[in-house]
């Protein structure tokens, strides 16, 4: 494995491994970091209930965002440097439907949100008090998102207000740490349903202590999140800034539509970040996750601690740790 200064002076160019010659079980969901379990169980009682591959996404993601714990999706995301939990999510299936919001607040499941911007008006996207507006108007209930643990959290940062964002929060005990970054929260979703067909989802609480107004790539379609029914699936985590910069999602679908495996685009496109960005990422963490049509899951990331859920058809559900550029 290279060193970070070792990597980056090689324009991060070290050579893919070949695939496995004996493949696992085909996936039919996968979803990123540890919660990602949770949420994989969730969209497979979908499946087998005859939902399709939307229903599974959809379901994986509120999961998530009811769980009120995690200070990354959903109720209990950690809130803006003002104090207000904002959300951002996005879905698409394998037409090319897309539907997402961004800057929600006041309602958990803005995942569900999303499918309803897609499924219920000509717009692909809802922003701020407009999405809150057409989200009480098609009967989502309002609460607060702003739980006693992640206000109390952002007031212990208020205290020095620094922000760096930390690699791999998403899997660490937030709430045992006030006031720590907690600063790239997503959980992204792809699933194959009965009829092969795809689709996937992205839902995050956002950066914690950003600007008031901050989006990153979780909402944007070809960013945090892409499908193509005819090639797979790709979504992203990280530091959406950097994610935005490569169109990361919809960069690792056309590398695995000319020939590569999930794994091998996910690095392609980590590689070129960083070429592209050079010791500008060298502490930070982007990491891509990707499933396609033959049910073959893969990723890969900048930085080591990237984990991701992957379950089969019979309930089988296996965690994975993904490889990454930097030692």
């Amino acid at each position: 494995m290279a060193t970070r200064r070792e990597a980056l002076a090689a324009g991060a160019l070290m050579p893919v491994a070949p695939a496995a010659l004996s493949d696992p079980p085909p996936a039919v969901m996968v979803s990123t970091w540890d919660f990602g379990r949770q949420a994989n169980a969730a969209g497979l009682e979908r499946r087998r209930a005859g939902g399709a591959a939307l229903d599974m996404v959809e379901a994986g993601g509120r999961v998530v965002e009811a769980e009120g714990g995690n200070g990354s999706v959903g109720l209990g995301g950690m809130p803006d440097r003002d104090g207000r939990v904002t959300l951002d999510a996005c879905v698409m299936d394998h037409e090319g439907g897309i539907g997402a919001v961004a800057a929600l607040e006041d309602v958990v499941h803005a995942v569900s949100v999303a499918r309803q911007v897609m499924e219920r008006t000509p717009h692909w996207m809802l922003v701020g008090a407009g999405a809150r507006e057409f989200a009480v108007a098609q009967g989502f209930p309002t609460q607060s998102l702003l739980t006693p643990a992640a206000e109390a959290a952002w007031r212990e940062w208020l205290k020095s207000s620094e922000y760096a964002p930390r690699p791999n929060s998403e899997n660490e005990g937030w709430a045992s740490m006030p006031g720590g970054p907690n600063n790239h929260d997503t959980i992204g979703l792809l699933a194959i349903d009965g009829q092969n067909r795809m689709a996937g989802a992205c839902t995050t609480s956002g950066m914690a202590f950003k600007m008031r107004g901050r989006v990153g790539d979780s909402p944007i379609v070809g960013a945090g999140l892409y499908v193509d029914g005819e090639v797979g699936g790709a979504t992203a985590t990280g530091v959406g800034e950097d994610v935005v910069r490569v169109a990361g999602s919809h960069a690792v679908v056309e590398a695995m539509r000319h020939g590569m495996d999930p794994t091998a685009a996910c690095r392609s496109v980590i590689e070129r970040l960083a070429r592209l960005r050079g010791t500008r990422v060298a502490g930070s963490q982007v990491a891509l996750l990707a499933l396609d049509k033959r049910g073959r899951a893969g990723g890969f990331a900048l930085q080591p601690g990237f984990t991701y859920a992957v379950t089969d058809a019979t309930g089988e559900t296996r965690m994975e740790r993904a490889g990454a550029l930097f030692a």
